[in-house]
């Protein structure tokens, strides 16, 4: 299998985990917080087949110089919004949700291992800006 349908199988997962998302209704609430890392305590890991997806379909971004933020939030908005990684896609600061997103993101993280090991791909699973650098 080549990268472009790899990247395709990826996007697929992505859509099962936005409709997950969706049925569990969490709030945004449109705060930013999700992407400013360092001030609300915690990291964006992805694995190497969702760096694959950001970074070919993102757009341009300056090499971030710290892991305190994402390079890719503009104005409070997401500017990689289509190709975001499933930990952007699970998080919402809504409290009546955590458990929920756990969930979420133990299934379909196990669906992405799966895709690699189907397809001889090494498993790395790493913060967001080990795959920015």
């Amino acid at each position: 299998m080549d990268r472009a349908e790899l990247r395709r199988r990826v996007l697929e997962i992505y859509q099962e985990v936005d409709r997950a998302v969706a049925a569990a209704g969490p709030v945004c609430q449109a705060s930013g917080r999700c992407c400013r890392f360092k001030e609300w305590g915690h990291t964006l890991f992805l694995s190497n087949l969702e760096a694959d997806v950001l970074l070919a379909a993102a757009p341009p971004y300056v090499k971030p110089d710290s892991s305190d933020f994402c390079p890719f939030q503009k104005d409070l908005l997401c500017t990689a919004r289509d190709p975001r990684p499933l930990g952007c896609r699970v998080y919402f600061c809504d409290p009546n949700y955590q458990e929920t997103a756990k969930g979420i993101t133990e299934k379909y993280l196990r669906q992405l291992k799966r895709l690699a090991e189907e397809h001889g791909v090494e498993w790395r699973y790493a913060p967001l800006h080990t795959f920015l650098t």
